[in-house]
C-alpha cells in the first residue's frame, strides 16, 4: 500500500467519548505526519442503539476539535460518504467468496442449542468455543433444516484459514504500539460473520470496509486486540494485504478505574458545554500516551502533527488528570486573542443582557476577569456585577466590609468624590483611586487594601475580582453612584 490511509469508525450509540476522540486524534496525526488521508466511517449496524443525534454529535465534535476528515460524510471523494448501514448490499458478495473457498460454512444452530453448549463449557470450567457441529453438514441435512424453517448464519472456519496461511496455531502480528502480539487460534472458535437475518457482524463488516477503503493502518483502542486476530484471518482468506495495526492503551480516571461520568465529563460535547476550549482539550488529549520530543507541552495541532511518531506512543494506560486539563485550559484562556475569547465567552453570558455593554466594554470585562479562571463557565459568575443595577453580596461580605462604621466613613467620602472622577479614562481613574487610598492611609491609618475592599464590596458584592479601574469605567458614574448610595446606611 503506497498511500497512508487511516480511519476513525465510531459507533453512534452515544456522544463522542473523549477516548474515541483521542483515537481519532492519533489517527489524524499519523495521517498528517505521513501525508496520508484521514477517513471517517460511521458503524451504525446496531439499529437499536443508533441515533441520528449521536451521529450529529460525532460530526460536530470532530469538527469542533479541528479533526476534519478527508473523505466521508459532507466531503465525498471516491469512497465517500461512509455509513455502514448503507453498505449492506456489499457484504454478501464476500461472504459467498469465503463459502466458495471453503473458509466459511452455514450454521443452523438455534440460540437455545448454542446456550446449551455454553452452559456445558461453563460447567466444565472451560472457555467456550463453538463445537463446529454444522461445519460438515450434507446438502440433505441442510435441506431438512431449511424445511423446518431454520435460516442459517454464516460462520468463519478459523482452523481452515489458519492452516492455509500459518504453520502454527499461534499467530503473531507486530503492533505499531505494543510490539509483538500473538494468539492461540484454538481458543478463538469459529465465529459468525453473517447473522441469520442477513446482517454482517462487526468483525466481518469492518474488514470488508477497511479493505474497500484501502485502509493501510488501523489505530484503535487495545480493547480491539482480540478482534484483530480474527480480522487478520479474514484478510488472508480473502487474499488481500493485511493492514498494519496499532492498539492504544486505555484512558483511566485519576483513581485508576475506568473513566466514567462519575468522574466528570467524558464526552467532547460535555467538555465544550462546561467551557473548555477545544484547542486546549485537543492539546491535553494528545498528551495521553504521547510526549513531545522537546518537552514543551502546549502546542498547536500542526505542531503536534509535525512532531508525532506512532512508535513513541506509550503502550501503557493513561490517566485523565482533570486538574492538568484545567491548568492547560487556563493557559489557553490567558493567551487567547481577546476578540476571539469574547466570542467564545458569549454563550456562557446568555443570562445577562449583553446590550448593556458595547463590544469594547465587553472585551474589557473579559480581559479583566480571565486571569484566574480555568473554564469559560467560570465567567458566568465572575462577571455578574457588571450587569444590571443591583448586586448580590457574597456571604459575610456586607457585614464585614460595608456595614461597619469605618466602611461607612470610607463609602461616604468616596461618594463625595465621584463627580470629580473621569469615568471615560481608565488610566486617570487609577490615579484618582490611588489618591483616595493615600488619603485614608495618611488621615486614618487605614491600609489601602482595606479601603479598596470596602469600595469593591459596595460595587460588586465581593472582595475580589476585576481591576477597580475597569469596574468603574464599565459601570459608569450613574451605576456607581446608585450602588454606593444603596450601600450607605
Amino acid at each position: 500500500m503506497d498511500e497512508i490511509r487511516v480511519r476513525i469508525a465510531p459507533s453512534p450509540s452515544g456522544n463522542l467519548h473523549i477516548g474515541t476522540a483521542r483515537t481519532a486524534l492519533f489517527n489524524y496525526l499519523f495521517a498528517k505526519k505521513n501525508n496520508g488521508k484521514f477517513i471517517l466511517r460511521i458503524e451504525d449496524t446496531d439499529a437499536e442503539r443508533t441515533s441520528q443525534s449521536y451521529i450529529d454529535n460525532i460530526f460536530d465534535s470532530l469538527k469542533a476539535l479541528g479533526l476534519n476528515w478527508d473523505e466521508g460524510p459532507d466531503v465525498g471523494g471516491p469512497y465517500g460518504p461512509y455509513t455502514q448501514s448503507e453498505r449492506f448490499d456489499i457484504y454478501p458478495k464476500y461472504v459467498q467468496e469465503l463459502l466458495d473457498k471453503g473458509f466459511a460454512y452455514e450454521c443452523f444452530c438455534t440460540p437455545e442449542e448454542l446456550e446449551v453448549e455454553k452452559e456445558e463449557a461453563a460447567k466444565n470450567k472451560k472457555a467456550y468455543v463453538y463445537s463446529k457441529k454444522c461445519e460438515n453438514l450434507t446438502e440433505e441435512q441442510k435441506a431438512k433444516l431449511r424445511s423446518e424453517g431454520r435460516k442459517p448464519a454464516i460462520r468463519f472456519s478459523v482452523d481452515k484459514a489458519r492452516k492455509a496461511f500459518h504453520d502454527s496455531p499461534i499467530i503473531h502480528f507486530e503492533d505499531l504500539v505494543k510490539g509483538d502480539l500473538h494468539q492461540d487460534t484454538s481458543l478463538i472458535g469459529d465465529f459468525v460473520i453473517m447473522k441469520s437475518n442477513g446482517s454482517p457482524t462487526y468483525n466481518f463488516a469492518v474488514v470488508i470496509d477497511d479493505m474497500l477503503m484501502k485502509i493501510s493502518h488501523i489505530i484503535r483502542g487495545e480493547d480491539h486486540i482480540s478482534n484483530t486476530f480474527k480480522q487478520i484471518l479474514i484478510y488472508e482468506a480473502l487474499g488481500v494485504e493485511v493492514p498494519k495495526f496499532g492498539h492504544l492503551g486505555m484512558i483511566l480516571a485519576p483513581d485508576r478505574s475506568k473513566l466514567s461520568k462519575r468522574h466528570g465529563a467524558t464526552a467532547v460535547s460535555e467538555f465544550v458545554e462546561k467551557g473548555y476550549l477545544t484547542e486546549a482539550l485537543l492539546n491535553f488529549v494528545a498528551l495521553l500516551g504521547w510526549a513531545p520530543s522537546d518537552g514543551v507541552e502546549i502546542k498547536t495541532l500542526d505542531e503536534i502533527a509535525h512532531d508525532f511518531r506512532i512508535n513513541e506512543v506509550s503502550s501503557s494506560n493513561s490517566v485523565f488528570e482533570y486538574d492538568k486539563l484545567n491548568w492547560m485550559n487556563g493557559q489557553y484562556i490567558k493567551k487567547m486573542d481577546i476578540k476571539e475569547l469574547t466570542k467564545k465567552a458569549k454563550p456562557f453570558l446568555s443570562k445577562y443582557d449583553l446590550n448593556e455593554l458595547t463590544e469594547e466594554q465587553l472585551e474589557k470585562v473579559i480581559a479583566a476577569t480571565r486571569e484566574p479562571i480555568t473554564i469559560l463557565s467560570d465567567l458566568t459568575n465572575d462577571v455578574a456585577y457588571f450587569f444590571g443595577k443591583d448586586i448580590e453580596y457574597e456571604e459575610g461580605v456586607k457585614e464585614t466590609n460595608v456595614d461597619t462604621q469605618q466602611a461607612q466613613d470610607v463609602l461616604k467620602y468616596f461618594y463625595s468624590k465621584l463627580d470629580e472622577y473621569d469615568f471615560n479614562n481608565e488610566e486617570k481613574l487609577h490615579e484618582q483611586l490611588a489618591d483616595f487610598r493615600t488619603y485614608f492611609k495618611e488621615q486614618f491609618g487605614i491600609k489601602p487594601k482595606v479601603t479598596m475592599w470596602t469600595v469593591r464590596a459596595a460595587l460588586t458584592g465581593r472582595t475580589h475580582g476585576a481591576d477597580m479601574g475597569v469596574i468603574l469605567e464599565v459601570l459608569g458614574k450613574d451605576r456607581v453612584k446608585y450602588r454606593i448610595e444603596k450601600a450607605i446606611k
